[in-house]
């Protein structure tokens, strides 16, 4: 059996001992410092409210860039689509309707962005269910 590692978080002044897989403490101490300044702006914003109603509406406020990040990832994804069928922006320029149409050469980089797109989806996906599971 593998041991885990362990990171103290600190939010709104409390410490936390959260365990995490070995190798992801930076990561995690990172989370928690992110949820902290969140956390931090409610409480100017509203004040104590109490922990828990404080930590509800950090992941809740978390959760809605979670989502407008995954939306404009969604239209990302469409817009590199669009690109690489050939019907990016070409109907708005001048005399396109009247221009052979080519298809535009292959980009190298297209499926690099398009992999890293989708990696970049998963870990969004991992972090909504995760939120989810933890919060909700």
């Amino acid at each position: 059996m593998t041991a885990m590692g362990s990171v103290q978080v600190t939010v709104n002044g409390r410490n936390y001992s959260v365990a995490c897989d070995n190798g992801q403490e930076a990561h995690v101490a990172r989370l928690g410092a992110y949820l902290d300044q969140k956390v931090g702006q409610l409480v100017k914003a509203v004040g104590q409210v109490g922990d828990a109603r404080l930590l509800v509406m950090a992941s809740l406020m978390i959760t809605d860039e979670l989502v407008d990040t995954d939306q404009a990832l969604s239209q990302l994804k469409n817009a590199v689509a669009q690109s690489s069928q050939g019907t990016g922006g070409l109907a708005t320029e001048p005399f396109a309707a009247a221009a052979p149409k080519v298809p535009p050469a292959p980009d190298p980089r297209e499926a690099e962005l398009a992999d890293a797109l989708d990696t970049l989806a998963g870990r969004i996906e991992a972090i909504a269910a995760a939120l989810e599971q933890d919060y909700l």
